[in-house]
């Protein structure tokens, strides 16, 4: 539902946060992590090189 150029105007994308939002409050769920701790730290560490280094 939340996609990149699935909205037409920022008040589409907040209509359909709310309505999400909504949603997951009557029906939650628990989050299920995808990657490992060891993954996620990882991969944060590539993003500050990257930032780091990027000269602006």
């Amino acid at each position: 539902m939340i996609r990149r150029g699935a909205h037409k105007s920022v008040q589409a994308l907040e209509n359909d946060v709310r309505a999400w939002s909504a949603d997951w409050n009557q029906h939650p769920r628990p989050f299920v992590w995808t990657k490992t701790a060891d993954e996620i730290l990882e991969s944060l560490t590539r993003h500050c090189r990257r930032m780091s280094g990027a000269g602006h």
